[in-house]
């Protein structure tokens, strides 16, 4: 059974950075995409940065140039290193994963979600 849980969130001024990690425990997927959404109360949760196993990645529009999505296959872990971090980025950051090609930011396409890690901002 696959996990996922993630680690690395807390608070930052504006300005800041942050990197989040989500480590993949029973991942033995050779073909797979894993990405990393995120969520507000009230809101529908959106897909911040994805990748998949042939290394393509693609980012959401309010996060190119400051977000850099990474995988380090050795360890099971995916990263999301975070500069220049907005209040608007305060959210909910889940990791997520499905056994398929592509780096989607669609919520529908994956199917493993870990639990997630709070990321707050301010100003």
């Amino acid at each position: 059974q696959v996990q996922l849980a993630e680690s690395g969130g807390g608070s930052v001024q504006a300005g800041g950075s942050l990197r989040l990690s989500c480590a993949a425990s029973g991942f033995r997927y050779v073909t797979y995409r894993m990405g990393w959404f995120r969520q507000v109360p009230g809101k529908e949760r959106e897909g911040v940065a994805a990748v998949d196993s042939r290394g393509p990645s693609s980012y959401a529009d309010s996060v190119k140039g400051r977000f850099t999505i990474s995988q380090d296959g050795a360890k099971n872990t995916l990263y999301l290193q975070m500069n220049s971090l907005k209040p608007e980025d305060t959210a909910m950051y889940y990791c997520a994963a499905a056994p398929w090609w592509g780096a989607s930011l669609q919520r529908v396409d994956y199917s493993i979600w870990g639990q997630g890690t709070q990321v707050t901002v301010s100003s």
